[in-house]
């Protein structure tokens, strides 16, 4: 289980661990591909260690910290409030688990075997649905704040266009690319149509030049109407079953 995230180590390993799967209709698991189960699996240990680190080191400071705290608040101070240590409150867990049914069901009861098919196929197709939402939604915020960015205020001035309203897309165009199931020839020909407008462009160029600012917008101002066309009517896909790592957190 990856919970809390209350450090900065504890957020980032839940970052990656979000970036690197796709949604599941289950609480507390996502997909992930088979085959980047052993990065995953090293990175998460990196994670861990330096959070039981960063833990420690807090730890030996806390009844420093909780004595400031008692002459700051005076009788307001309760040391029930505070737990004795901080070592063991906070964690990064993770495990694998199947999404399959047992192979033992099927020579005990294949009727049931089947059931446990059918409704595991279902939650696939859920699976589907909820990773085209996440990346239409994605999609279609960061396209809207690139192409708001680009676009001039009232009285013509110029917003502040920072690098990260390009490099945000061109990261999301390699993830999409990395855990797109193919199940929506829609979403694919208007990821494919943004990265071909950002596509050799520099974000120093983009704000420097302003027929080049007016393209871009023009452009993505047309993937944007039909984003949002997506996320008021989508449909349910099929997903590829090569997709099948099951990861709770």
């Amino acid at each position: 289980m990856l919970q809390g995230c209350q450090l900065p180590i504890a957020c980032r390993a839940i970052s990656y661990w979000k970036n690197l799967s796709l949604p599941y209709p289950e609480p507390g698991i996502r997909l992930i591909k088979q085959g980047d189960i052993e990065n995953f699996n090293q990175q998460l240990t990196t994670y861990r260690q330096q959070l039981e680190d960063a833990v420690a080191n807090l730890d030996q400071h806390f009844e420093s910290l909780k004595a400031t705290a008692s002459e700051q608040l005076g009788s307001l101070y309760n040391p029930a409030d505070y737990p004795v240590s901080l070592v063991g409150l906070f964690a990064v867990e993770w495990d694998f688990a199947s999404v399959e049914p047992p192979e033992y069901l099927l020579r005990l009861n294949p009727e049931l075997y089947q059931q446990e098919t059918a409704r595991i196929s279902a939650r696939f197709d859920q699976a589907v649905q909820l990773a085209e939402e996440a990346f239409v939604a994605e999609l279609s915020k960061l396209v809207g704040h690139l192409t708001e960015r680009l676009t001039e205020g009232v009285n013509g001035e110029k917003k502040v266009f920072r690098d990260s309203a390009m490099t945000n897309l061109t990261e999301f165009f390699t993830r999409f690319k990395s855990l797109n199931v193919s199940s929506n020839a829609e979403l694919d020909r208007l990821v494919e149509t943004a990265e071909r407008v950002l596509s050799g462009t520099e974000p120093e160029a983009v704000r420097n030049n302003s027929a080049l600012r007016q393209q871009i917008t023009t452009q993505l101002s047309a993937v944007s109407a039909t984003l949002d066309g997506m996320l008021v009517d989508q449909p349910r896909r099929k997903i590829l079953r090569g997709l099948r790592g099951g990861v709770p957190a």
